[in-house]
């Protein structure tokens, strides 16, 4: 079972530096973008489904977007049952 725990505890890191690399702009043929694009396809697949349901509330007139922190919530809880 303990193999579970880091592999998710693994998926939460993903998920916290996918969200701070979102912060910097990156070209389209960097080894930014190319981390970028690893991590996108990796992390969508469970962000995508709280986005649908999640409403994105603007802030200053900049949609704000809280899915990874309802996804990183939920592994924490699903973790804690394991």
């Amino acid at each position: 079972m303990s193999v579970i725990h880091e592999l998710l505890f693994l998926y939460i890191w993903i998920l916290i530096i996918s969200a701070l690399l979102s912060w910097f702009p990156s070209s389209s043929g960097g080894a930014l973008a190319s981390v970028r694009r690893v991590l996108f396809t990796i992390t969508e697949p469970v962000l995508r489904p709280i986005r649908s349901i999640l409403p994105q509330p603007r802030v200053g007139g900049v949609g704000v977007d809280f899915s990874v922190l309802v996804a990183i919530i939920l592994l924490e809880i699903i973790n804690a049952f394991i």
